[in-house]
């Protein structure tokens, strides 16, 4: 079994605590041990790593498949109160144009710098891993931590990028995906794409419902006449 390297100070704790770092660890796929750095301010930690895609990113018709591979890089640096990350993360998007259907599937990238205090409160921690009672998971975050704070987790070892890649691509999806902006769609009678062929059209089309009616005008008229 490969052994936990971790820093000095957290040999200290106690085994029940090295027990759970290691059942956190290996719960989240997203977790990455900052535990060398945290709290050492100036200290910096780099990261290249390919992490599952988390679910609810987009939809079936423009998103990112769940579990399908996200190529995240950038470095952790430790300052008083956490540790700040800038990094990129890119991703396959699978999608439509949602005018004339055209394929959109390519990469994503998305940047951020985000904030992660040292201290995340207990009930923060088990919402994370599913644990505890349902009172717990309904606390929120204080509101003047804004939107770009992800707290670390057990005591500064973990840095969870979970919520931090849902929210970024998220972030990043379009409303209406278009292939260009001024996509002119697809003709409503046929299906043609009209950016391929801007000429195509159709001769309006007689309603014969009115026939009857145009014949009596023109036989009236004619007898004005």
């Amino acid at each position: 079994m490969e052994t936990m390297n971790l820093p000095e100070k957290h040999w200290r704790h106690s085994a029940d605590e090295v027990d759970r770092h290691w059942k956190y660890a290996n719960q989240s796929p997203w977790a990455i041990r900052v535990g060398d750095i945290s709290g050492r301010v100036g200290e910096s930690q780099e990261l290249d790593i390919t992490l599952p895609a988390p679910s609810g990113i987009g939809d079936d018709f423009y998103g990112i498949t769940a579990d399908s591979d996200v190529d995240v890089t950038g470095h952790f640096d430790a300052i008083k109160d956490g540790l700040v990350f800038i990094g990129e993360a890119t991703a396959a998007v699978h999608g439509q144009c949602s005018r004339c259907l055209k394929d959109l599937s390519g990469p994503l990238s998305v940047n951020f710098t985000v904030f992660m205090p040292l201290k995340a409160s207990t009930a923060e921690e088990d919402e994370r891993l599913g644990r505890g009672s349902s009172a717990q998971k309904d606390v929120n975050v204080d509101e003047d931590e804004g939107e770009d704070v992800y707290p670390l987790l057990e005591d500064g070892m973990y840095a969870d990028l979970e919520s931090l890649l849902r929210d970024a691509f998220a972030d990043a999806m379009p409303q209406t995906p278009l292939c260009q902006p001024d996509c002119k769609g697809l003709c409503p009678l046929d299906g043609v794409n009209l950016n391929d062929h801007p000429e195509h059209h159709h001769d309006e089309a007689k309603d014969d419902r009115w026939s009857a009616l145009a014949s009596l005008k023109a036989q009236l008229e004619a007898k004005e006449d």
